[in-house]
């Protein structure tokens, strides 16, 4: 079996801080750092609202999928958007290419973070409330995750800290 290459992949619900402490983690670690919602916004030409209004919620899925399933890089913290858990081609690759991370908050802390979540992009199907994304995805980021992350209580740097010890503890 192929070696677990070196990058990190940072998963949790929207407003868990993935693109913010992912940026911090690479430079803390001296990696790179991928956004894969602005990988989406360039090849689906526009922002993540703008592309789920023009080709709709499948049709943003399946871009998603195939920029997620598709990411090449090497020693990298890479934060691919909440929904990436739904697919179970992306994640797969996910785990190939790294060690999967789970950024764990609280509904309330989430909830509290997002006041606009259809200005970020979030797709909700018809009558779908954010408790039931939350209860939804939660079951899913726990079974990917190669490491949990609890940020209840943390400031970013607090969360920073605690990833690296865990990092440097896994690495053992």
């Amino acid at each position: 079996m192929a070696e677990k290459n070196n990058n990190y992949i940072l998963i949790g619900m929207p407003g868990s801080g993935k693109s913010t402490i992912g940026v911090l983690l690479a430079k803390a670690l001296g990696y790179d750092f991928v956004d894969t919602d602005l990988v989406i916004q360039q090849k689906g030409g526009g922002l993540l609202k703008e592309i789920i209004a023009r080709i709709g919620n499948d049709g943003f899925k399946q871009l998603e999928e195939d920029v997620n399933a598709s990411i090449d890089v090497d020693k990298s913290v890479i934060a691919p958007g909440g929904s990436a858990v739904y697919s179970d081609k992306a994640m797969k690759h996910f785990k190939e290419i790294g060690t999967v991370i789970y950024l764990k908050l609280d509904y309330a802390d989430i909830s509290r973070r997002l006041s606009d979540i259809k200005g970020r992009g979030v797709v909700l199907k018809d009558g779908q409330t954010l408790k039931d994304l939350y209860d939804e995805r939660v079951v899913l980021y726990e079974k990917y995750a190669d490491i949990t992350i609890a940020e209840d209580g943390l400031n970013v740097e607090q969360t920073i800290e605690k990833i690296v010890a865990q990092i440097q503890k896994e690495s053992l």
